[in-house]
C-alpha cells in the first residue's frame, strides 16, 4: 500500500464524523461537503509525519473550517426569503448506528427542531455544543480544536446547552408512534378532507415553511390547527398528480412529496401526545435536489 492509499484510508474511516459536524454547523449538505472536500485538501498537503492523532486533526481542521463558512453565510441567511430550515438530509441510523441510545442522540442532534435552535447561536457555541453533546468529544480536545482554554470552553458549552434546553421541544416521542402518525398525516393530508386532519392537529400546532423565495411557501410561521389545517388541504389540492413516499430524513420519518418523479417538498413533523406540535415544510428547490432518488415507501397518492 502507497503513502497517499493510506492516507486516503484515514480519511475516509473519518468521513461520516467530518461530514456529521460539518452539516450541524451549517444545516446544508453542499456546504457539508465542500467543507470537508477542503479538509481533505489541507489533509493530503499535510506532514502526517506530524500528525499523532489524525482523527482529532481532521475534526478540527473541519470545525474551524465549518465556523468560516458559517459566518460567511449567515450573512446571507439574513436577507433570505421567508423562514430559513436546514437541507433535509437522508438518515438511515437505523441501519448504522443500532444502539439505542447512541441513535437517539445522534436523531435529536440532527432533527430539524434542534438544528434550528442552533441557528440562533453563535459559530463558537455551536461548534462547542455540537463536539460535546452530539459526538461526546472530551472537553480538551475541543479546547485544542478550538483554540480556546478548556475553561472557556466549558462556559461556551453550559451557554449553548442552556439555550438549547430552553428553545428545543421538551416532549420525547416513541420512534414507532411517531412514525405511525406521520403515515396518519400524510393520508389524511393527501385525501383533502380537512377532519382527519385536524384531529391530528394540536390545537397549538405551528407551520414553518422554507420555500426560499424559489417556490410557494407561508413567509410567516402559521399557528392554530384551523389555519394550518386548511393550508395543508389547499395545498394537497394544487398538486393532484402528487405521490408521496414515508422517507427517514434527518433522523425521523417524514414526507417526501414528488411530482412526475420529481422532489416537491418534504415536510416532517414534531410529534407529542399522539398529535402534531409541529410541521416543518421545506420546498426549496436548492435543497430538494439530493432527494430524487431517495428510496421510501409509497404512503399516499393524489
Amino acid at each position: 500500500m502507497t503513502f497517499c492509499d493510506t492516507a486516503t484510508d484515514v480519511f475516509e474511516e473519518h468521513r461520516p464524523v467530518l461530514l456529521g459536524v460539518a452539516y450541524r454547523m451549517l444545516g446544508r449538505v453542499t456546504d457539508a461537503e465542500d467543507v470537508v472536500q477542503e479538509t481533505w485538501l489541507r489533509w493530503s498537503g499535510a506532514d502526517h509525519g506530524q500528525v499523532r492523532d489524525p482523527r482529532g486533526y481532521l475534526v478540527r481542521v473541519t470545525t474551524r473550517l465549518a465556523i468560516d463558512r458559517l459566518r460567511q453565510v449567515q450573512a446571507r441567511r439574513e436577507a433570505y426569503v421567508g423562514p430559513w430550515l436546514p437541507e433535509p438530509l437522508p438518515t438511515d441510523l437505523g441501519a448504522t448506528v443500532p444502539d439505542t441510545a447512541e441513535r437517539a442522540v445522534l436523531a435529536d442532534s440532527v432533527s430539524f427542531a434542534v438544528l434550528v435552535v442552533l441557528e440562533s447561536l453563535s459559530p463558537l457555541e455551536r461548534a462547542v455544543f455540537v463536539l460535546r453533546e452530539a459526538f461526546g468529544f472530551p472537553y480538551g480536545e475541543i479546547a485544542t480544536a478550538l483554540d480556546r482554554s478548556e475553561a472557556a470552553v466549558r462556559q461556551l458549552a453550559g451557554r449553548a446547552r442552556r439555550h438549547v434546553e430552553e428553545r428545543k421541544p421538551r416532549y420525547t416521542v416513541d420512534p414507532a408512534q411517531r412514525r405511525e402518525l406521520t403515515e396518519r398525516f400524510i393520508a389524511a393530508a393527501s385525501s383533502g378532507d380537512l377532519a382527519p386532519l385536524l384531529a391530528l392537529l394540536a390545537p397549538d400546532v405551528r407551520l414553518i415553511g422554507d420555500g426560499g423565495g424559489k417556490a410557494q411557501a407561508p413567509l410567516r410561521v402559521l399557528a392554530t390547527a384551523d389555519h394550518i389545517g386548511r393550508f395543508l388541504a389547499g395545498a394537497a389540492s394544487r398538486l393532484p398528480a402528487a405521490e408521496v413516499v414515508l422517507v427517514e430524513i434527518n433522523g425521523g420519518p417524514a414526507g417526501l412529496v414528488l411530482v412526475d418523479g420529481r422532489p416537491e417538498m418534504v415536510f416532517s413533523l414534531d410529534v407529542a401526545d399522539g398529535v402534531v406540535r409541529c410541521v416543518y415544510v421545506v420546498r426549496n428547490p436548492d435543497k430538494l435536489s439530493a432527494l430524487a432518488d431517495l428510496p421510501g415507501s409509497p404512503a399516499a397518492g393524489g
